[in-house]
């Protein structure tokens, strides 16, 4: 498969890596130092295009991506949302495929999320709040895993209908986020009661889970058309077990 490169940061270089130890072949590299080669032979002859760039470049690129006929595979977060794309992208007949988040066990602890506040949703004494922490060049906040996360839980409790950052409401989840060093991720969600609290955690151990499960989007979304999610490609894979 030929892939390409949107982003050339620590994340990036990882996938590159990755996507090379499973036998792909990378067309292009495009970095902010090389805008111009959108247009190059080498972009448009690729089958999908990984982008992990920053909030303010992400949509640019995703537009000049579905132009040249170049489906993408994004896990950048902050930039807005799906649904504000479905014309971009239906008139382009692209292909998209994102996730706030792509490693495999987080994608299993949204799931175990769900199912606790569905639990918790029964015992209203317990009260939600989450943090995050990651490496210090991590700009916006919450994470995108964070804020899927909050979804979840405001998805199947009815008394949290909110989520919100730095402060304490009684309909919201607050979610606390931590800046420090090379963190590639941890999220902590504590469910909080007068007698005790339950929490529930996932600690990403470096940034290979998140670039493997990129590229295996990368491989799932070719032949595919339209939004594509994480949840359709875990089912997919997972249909035969």
């Amino acid at each position: 498969m030929k892939i390409a490169l949107i982003g050339y940061g620590k994340m990036g270089r990882t996938i590159e890596r990755i996507a090379r130890e499973r036998g792909h072949e990378i067309v292009a590299i495009i970095d902010v130092d090389n805008q111009e080669d959108f247009d190059s032979e080498g972009f448009r002859s690729a089958d999908v295009a990984i982008e992990f760039t920053v909030p303010t470049m992400a949509v640019e690129n995703y537009r000049r991506a579905f132009e040249s006929g170049v489906p993408v595979v994004s896990g950048t977060t902050a930039w807005g949302r799906v649904e504000d794309l479905r014309e971009l992208i239906e008139r382009t007949d692209a292909t998209f495929f994102w996730t706030s988040n792509f490693s495999v066990g987080v994608n299993i602890f949204f799931t175990l999320n769900r199912y606790l506040s569905r639990i918790m949703e029964r015992f209203t004494q317990y009260h939600p709040s989450m943090t995050e922490v990651h490496h210090i060049h991590k700009l916006d906040h919450p994470s995108g895993t964070a804020k899927t996360l909050a979804e979840g839980i405001i998805a199947e409790t009815s008394r949290i209908d909110r989520w919100i950052e730095d402060a304490d409401a009684a309909d919201a989840i607050r979610i606390d986020h931590v800046r420090e060093g090379e963190v590639p991720g941890t999220h902590t969600i504590h469910w909080d009661s007068a007698v005790d609290e339950i929490t529930i955690e996932h600690r990403a151990k470096s940034r290979e889970g998140f670039a493997l499960g990129a590229v295996m989007a990368a491989e799932w979304s070719v032949g595919r058309k339209g939004v594509l999610t994480m949840d359709e490609m875990m089912g997919d894979l997972l249909s035969n077990v």
